[in-house]
């Protein structure tokens, strides 16, 4: 997406298409959330953008996406998993593993998984999953939205001040994110490789 069709969508529905975006994206469609975090910044900057109104809106979109995914997880993941889970190897048995992998370091993955593209994404659905305590969910939801979304708006707000940034290469900054966060992905594959193989 570029600059002027984010803008003419912000001047056709306002704040609420940074809610939307971020809310689809944490759900599961795809879309370069840290790309639109950062241009929102840049916007700011601009004064484009309203910094109170923009950032709540980014919150709130991410926040929600990962109550409803929590929901989801909850209330229907499991069922439809195990009705329909066994035509693609998904077992009963292989569930309660993932659960019980996910459940030791759920704390730190809800709260830092915001930085991980797809792990993101099936956080929440595996929290809702495992059963995790809806209160606690709901603490350390609110502690990584925030420190996810202000973060990267914040940095937005600061690049636009310091450096002249054509906002149309912002998109390719989540891009760029991204390919890093494979290349690391790649990395601890082929590290843990070589350890295995030594053993």
């Amino acid at each position: 997406m570029n600059i002027n069709t984010l803008l003419h969508y912000l001047d056709l529905y306002g704040y609420l298409i940074i809610f939307g975006f971020l809310f689809l994206g944490i759900i599961g469609i795809p879309a370069p959330e840290e790309s639109l975090l950062f241009l929102i910044g840049i916007l700011i900057y601009h004064h484009n953008l309203a910094f109170i109104p923009a950032s709540l809106s980014a919150f709130f979109g991410a926040f929600i996406g990962m109550l409803s995914a929590y929901a989801i997880g909850k209330y229907i993941g499991s069922s439809f998993l195990l009705k329909y889970g066994k035509y693609v190897g998904i077992t009963e048995e292989r569930m309660e593993k993932v659960k019980n992998k996910y459940r030791k370091n759920v704390r730190k993955t809800i709260l830092f998984g915001f930085y991980m593209p797809g792990i993101r994404q099936i956080s929440p659905y595996f929290a809702g999953l495992s059963n995790f305590s809806f209160l606690q969910y709901l603490v350390y939801c609110t502690l990584g939205t925030i420190l996810w979304t202000l973060p990267f708006i914040l940095a937005g707000y600061y690049a636009g001040s310091t450096f002249h940034i054509d906002p149309k290469i912002v998109p390719y900054f989540g891009l760029f994110l991204f390919f890093l966060f494979l290349l690391y992905v790649f990395g601890s594959f082929l590290i843990k490789r070589k350890r295995q193989a030594k053993e």
